[in-house]
């Protein structure tokens, strides 16, 4: 699989890689089996980094995750994983809590190190903190080699030019999902540039912007408007009337972009695996794709409010 570079870490990562948050049940019940199955498939077909944190299944997913790694030689794949956010209401980004959160996830994952570590959704705390508190915390890990690559994710756009303003000369990557899509590209338009000047590597979540770009049924938590609900089915009767899978479009448009180190995707299902390897090989349809970006023209880049209000 093609490789870019993660910014000026020296870390090269698959265009399409691994996101096991699925291994955490957070859309469905799975096996042990699917779980090992799904990452060792990813590893073969390339999609050699594999992105987790403790909020996915609570722990879940690094446990299952650190399961299908078994037997597999460490310098074959490439692992991420987060902290600050454990549960949907608790979030602890203190210094004290680094430590403890950094050596349990290596257990859980069976490894001594980690390839990236991102501070998760700091949008949902007071901003001062990640600057003032943890990143010093998360330096020191660094420093000691069991990270090799920091940084941070959130959703708005806000947020991530707020942190940027203070850390970023210190950090290595920034995370965004659901920001380039093609529904939304927000994280190309106004983030890149910035990322870009001080060769920050840039990692693109969510190509299927939660469900919202396939034929699956739009989860009851989604908070996209309807308007948005709306021009996405019309786009899949569209792709679908013309033989291609919403999905498919969505995951070579958001992979194709040169400028993205990498796109995460998640599935503890090996079958979506496989078929996401072979569309990312295949020429994207550009006059469908020209048809579809013009239905999302009047909600293009309609997003939502996450986190607390103040850092929106």
């Amino acid at each position: 699989m093609i490789t870019r570079p993660l910014g000026k870490t020296g870390i090269e990562l698959p265009i399409l890689s691994f996101g096991a948050s699925s291994l955490g049940a957070e859309f469905r019940s799975i096996t042990l089996d699917e779980a090992m199955q799904s990452t060792k498939t990813a590893i073969d077909l390339g999609m050699n980094f594999i992105d987790t944190s403790p909020f996915y299944g609570r722990g879940m997913s690094e446990i299952l995750l650190g399961l299908g790694l078994k037997g597999i030689p460490r310098d074959q794949y490439l692992l991420g994983s987060k902290l600050g956010r454990y549960t949907h209401t608790h979030f602890d980004f203190s210094a004290k809590r680094v430590e403890e959160s950094v050596h349990t996830s290596l257990l859980r994952l069976g490894t001594d190190h980690l390839d990236v570590l991102l501070l998760h959704d700091v949008e949902f705390v007071p901003l001062p903190q990640i600057w003032e508190e943890t990143l010093p915390a998360v330096l020191k890990l660094k420093a000691q080699g069991k990270v090799r690559a920091i940084g941070f994710s959130c959703y708005p756009l806000k947020t991530i030019h707020t942190v940027l303003d203070h850390v970023e000369d210190e950090i290595d990557c920034v995370l965004a999902y659901n920001r380039y899509t093609l529904q939304n590209t927000t994280f190309v338009d106004e983030i890149l540039p910035r990322l870009a000047a001080k060769n920050i590597g840039a990692m693109n979540a969510g190509p299927f912007s939660a469900r919202l770009l396939t034929n699956a049924e739009l989860p009851a938590w989604l908070k996209e408007s309807d308007e948005v609900k709306a021009a996405a089915r019309t786009a899949a009767k569209l792709c679908t009337d013309r033989g291609v899978d919403i999905a498919q479009l969505a995951i070579q448009f958001s992979c194709e972009h040169p400028g993205l180190a990498t796109t995460i995707a998640g599935s503890a299902n090996p079958t979506n695996i496989r078929k996401w390897a072979e569309w990312i090989e295949q020429p994207i349809d550009r006059s469908l794709l020209e048809e579809v970006l013009a239905i999302f023209a009047p909600v293009k880049n309609s997003g939502h409010v996450e986190g607390l209000p103040e850092n929106n």
